[in-house]
């Protein structure tokens, strides 16, 4: 009987006071793998069926890049059908950050251009470091487009017009103009990688309990990131029926009677 070798740790996991921080740690640039990608897969299901995970951040190791996407060594070797596959699975694993309705935040540490770009955009909320690097889907330059769902965010994000421009010339650009264009949230200054990560914790930690209501949190953006894709009536259909579930919650009583009773209310993400 032959044993598998052990796989290596790509991604680092960690949860502290509701918030889960998810780490793509393949230096010296973060690029995915499938292995990767299978780690990374299992940590968003870990804090999606984590009860005290409220807010998950994701970030890369160092301090220069977030990520530069897939691995084009790996992209090189294999064949037609693998590709296919692998950026099935990857728009699968996005797709599952997305739609988790918990808030998701990219700390966004250093360069984060192509398939890093596309990891970023499938969050809720992007917090850049400022001077740390550039972002932007330069695949045209391979000969391929950005295939991890950038073509369709990055247009839902800043216009047709906009995105067709950004994804056809390849440009690379600063936090700032990420900024202007709508794809980043805001830019911080720190003074390193620890001190950036401690101000995105921090902020993260708005939305969760006792001071905000994680769950109504949570269907706000399960409201906007599945409402957008749907007509409007059943748009508005879903709405009503996440906030019946909220209605049923412990914290919509207690937000509710501490309005009444003009106090602070005391979440508890139940």
């Amino acid at each position: 009987m032959t044993t598998q070798p052990a796989q290596k740790r790509l991604v680092e996991y960690s949860v502290d006071a509701g918030v889960a921080v998810i780490t793509l740690s393949d230096p010296p640039a973060n690029t995915y793998s499938y292995e990767m990608l299978q780690q990374i897969d299992a940590r968003i299901l870990e804090a999606r069926m984590d009860e005290t995970v409220q807010v998950i951040v994701i970030t890369g190791s160092g301090e220069k890049f977030f990520c530069a996407g897939a691995n084009i060594q790996m992209l090189s070797e294999v064949t037609p059908e693998f590709k296919y596959y692998f950026c099935l699975h990857a728009n699968e694993t996005l797709c599952r950050l997305e739609q988790t309705p918990k808030l998701v935040i990219a700390a966004i540490n250093g360069h984060c251009v192509g398939g890093g770009l596309e990891v970023a955009m499938a969050a809720d909320i992007r917090i850049a470091r400022r001077g740390a690097g550039k972002m932007g889907l330069p695949e045209v330059s391979l000969g391929v487009l950005p295939g991890t769902g950038g073509t369709q965010r990055l247009t839902r994000l800043v216009g047709k017009s906009k995105a067709i421009e950004l994804m056809a010339t390849g440009e690379l650009f600063d936090f700032e103009k990420g900024d202007a264009l709508g794809l980043v949230n805001r830019v911080i200054d720190a003074n390193d990688a620890t001190d950036f990560m401690k101000q995105v914790i921090d902020y993260a930690r708005r939305f969760t309990t006792p001071h905000r209501a994680s769950r109504a949190v949570g269907r706000i953006k399960r409201a906007v990131q599945t409402g957008a894709e749907l007509p409007f009536e059943s748009a508005l259909a879903l709405e009503r029926e996440l906030q019946q579930q909220l209605f049923q919650s412990e914290d919509a009583k207690e937000g509710l009677d501490a309005y009444v009773n003009k106090r602070k209310a005391n979440f508890k993400g139940k």
